[in-house]
């Protein structure tokens, strides 16, 4: 039987056993919980944020141009030296 939880922390050992319960509850209540380990608290179980920030444009500033990369450049050299 599912231990029912009525606080916000649980031990390690608990966590284990019902972890997908855990998992959906913290996913459905927008509730946060804390693993403890002997006591002491080493984890903490949160939601995720709802919205999922776009792939396009997050890049956007962060890439700098330093001269012309596409003309050959001046001096020759040899591939077997």
């Amino acid at each position: 039987m599912l231990e029912k939880i009525s606080s916000s922390t649980i031990s390690a050992a608990t966590f284990k056993a019902q972890c997908l319960m855990l998992m959906d509850e913290v996913k459905n209540k927008r509730r946060t919980i804390v693993i403890t380990k002997y006591g002491v608290p080493v984890a903490k179980l949160v939601p995720t944020d709802e919205t999922v920030p776009s792939p396009f444009g997050w890049l956007k500033g962060t890439i700098t141009e330093h001269g012309n990369i596409i003309d050959p450049i001046e001096c020759t050299w040899e591939a077997d030296q």
